[in-house]
């Protein structure tokens, strides 16, 4: 029987990005591991805090997993011991894994396992194409990927886009990178009637209010200052009665940001929500009369889909992964120009018809993506190396 073991590091309590992926994805395969007959396994490293103080206890999501690994040794080291390519003694760990047939590496690095096929996600290449836009841990990425890639057997990635730039900048074999789509952690009717009033009641927002939204990471790759620029352009201009609500928490170079808020005419209609639970940013997704994301660059665009399965219409931007997502679910637009993302809005808010358009549209785009299909197609994956 197949041995597959995945490593479940990035996850932690609360998971934006990769950790969401992660934690899908193990929840999928688990599913999946009698009907198509292999063995999962999941490998965690304690964090650099926890290590320190001897916590070695896996993630309260993964307590039910059948077979668990502990590398009893924080990122911070393993990572040193890849970057002083101390390969032999690496090989070593390997019983830490359990011995797989596949090793899954999820968040950028594989281990050099002997005896193992190892398989890397790589989810896109920001820290390559847009350097202006990372924090100073990702910008160690690239040498740690293409370190990871000398005993690399396959690449994992989300959408052609990213494919295409990983075999453009990396210099990768076609062959060697498969494509896995993602999922939104929603599905339809996620919010029943009475638990999305009882929500209502808990937030300090008051829904009667109409709202343009944005969710995800507060920094610079999202390009918030386009969208505040396109409010106050609406706000002058067409005297728009909506708030501006943008939930996520902060990343990185994100004053810029606050700053544009501040300096807004109209900032008191400008709100930014901390790191909310799912249910409560499932309800701000299913009442938002647009969800706007002109991000410069996406390996996936979660949060698009999100937004599309409880029934938002969605502008974003016409680059990257952001057209395969969405389809012709969406309204595209240069991210670059704050004037064409203003009327775009102006256009679904105004035209009652058009946006019922786009929410039936994005409602029947979301139902193509699944964790279940995500799993299948990791699944036929690992199967082209066997």
């Amino acid at each position: 029987m197949l041995k597959i073991v995945v490593d479940a590091t990035p996850m932690d309590s609360k998971p934006s990005g990769v950790g969401f992926y992660v934690a899908n994805l193990i929840c999928a395969l688990d599913v999946l591991q009698k009907e198509e007959n292999f063995q999962l396994g999941v490998v965690y490293q304690p964090g650099l805090k926890n290590w320190l103080s001897g916590d070695f206890s896996f993630p309260e999501s993964f307590k039910d997993s059948s077979q668990q690994y502990l590398l009893p040794l924080p990122v911070r080291i393993s990572d040193l011991l890849l970057a002083l390519a101390f390969r032999p003694s690496l090989s070593y760990f390997e019983k830490y894994f359990g011995f797989p047939d596949i090793l899954h590496g999820t968040n950028y690095s594989v281990y050099p396992c002997k005896n193992s096929l190892k398989v890397m996600n790589i989810y896109d290449l920001t820290f390559i194409r847009y350097p202006q836009y990372i924090n100073s841990v990702v910008k160690t990425y690239t040498e740690k990927i293409k370190r990871c890639l000398q005993w690399t057997d396959l690449v994992l990635t989300i959408s052609e886009s990213s494919k295409k730039d990983i075999i453009e900048y990396l210099e990768i074999d076609p062959k060697k990178v498969y494509i896995t789509p993602l999922a939104s952690r929603y599905y339809p009717n996620y919010l029943s009637e009475e638990i999305a009033q009882n929500l209502e009641k808990q937030t300090n927002y008051d829904f009667s209010k109409p709202y343009l939204l944005f969710v995800s990471t507060i920094e610079p790759r999202k390009n918030i200052n386009t969208i505040i620029t396109a409010f106050n352009f609406l706000k002058g201009k067409y005297k728009i009665e909506h708030q501006l609500i943008l939930i996520g928490k902060k990343g990185w170079k994100y004053e810029p940001i606050f700053a544009a808020i501040e300096n807004s005419p109209w900032a008191n209609q400008i709100h930014h929500l901390n790191y909310l639970s799912n249910e409560l940013v499932a309800l701000f997704y299913s009442k938002a009369d647009v969800f706007v994301y002109p991000s410069h660059y996406e390996g996936f665009g979660l949060p698009v889909l999100e937004a599309m399965t409880l029934g938002a219409p969605v502008i974003s931007s016409n680059t990257s992964s952001i057209p395969e997502v969405t389809g012709d679910a969406a309204i595209l637009v240069d991210p670059n120009n704050p004037i064409q993302l203003g009327e775009a809005i102006l256009k679904v808010i105004s035209d009652s018809q058009l946006r019922q358009e786009l929410i039936n549209k994005g409602k029947a785009r979301a139902k193509l993506f699944s964790w279940e299909r995500t799993a299948k197609e990791t699944l036929n994956a690992y199967r082209t190396i066997i």
